[in-house]
């Protein structure tokens, strides 16, 4: 490789942090869920549907807009909770796909309303859609649809 190449990368690397320590309380168990509980918040629930306030924290956030593997992560986390209005609790369900489009971006400290419907279930598959709206403009900046499958509990 250039050595110009290989100095411009490892500059870029220093930059991000990569020669620091992982501080300890970062090693625990759950660590990561812990920051988005921190972040989230249940407004209302109802069958089929779920409403939240998310938000956006500095640990979240990547070149000044919320990272795109937390967006996932929240996705997962409000989706499961959704779906779960309307699965039979003796059916284990498991994610099957999540689909996710940027619209825009969400700044650090922007409140964003997270929107959650189920637009099917069946007796196999779940299907949910989640709009994040900015609360202060109402501007939508992320919408996401997760695919469950949905297993009954083996009874032995």
């Amino acid at each position: 490789m250039e050595p110009q190449y290989v100095s411009s990368t490892l500059s870029f690397l220093k930059a991000m942090g990569i020669t620091k320590p992982v501080p300890q309380n970062c090693n625990t168990y759950d660590f990561y869920s812990d920051i988005l509980r921190n972040c989230l918040k249940v407004d209302h629930i109802q069958r089929g549907q779920i409403t939240c306030t998310f938000t956006v924290k500095p640990p979240l956030e990547f070149f000044k807009s919320l990272h795109g593997g937390a967006l996932a992560a929240v996705v997962e986390l409000v989706s499961v909770d959704c779906a779960r209005t309307v699965v039979v609790e003796d059916k284990e369900i498991f994610l099957g796909e999540i689909s996710l489009a940027c619209l825009s971006g969400a700044m650090q400290n922007t409140e964003l309303q997270v929107n959650g419907l189920v637009v099917k279930s069946g007796r196999n598959v779940t299907v949910v859609l989640l709009e994040f709206k900015q609360k202060k403009t109402g501007k939508l900046t992320y919408t996401a649809r997760a695919s469950f499958y949905n297993l009954p509990v083996s009874r032995l």
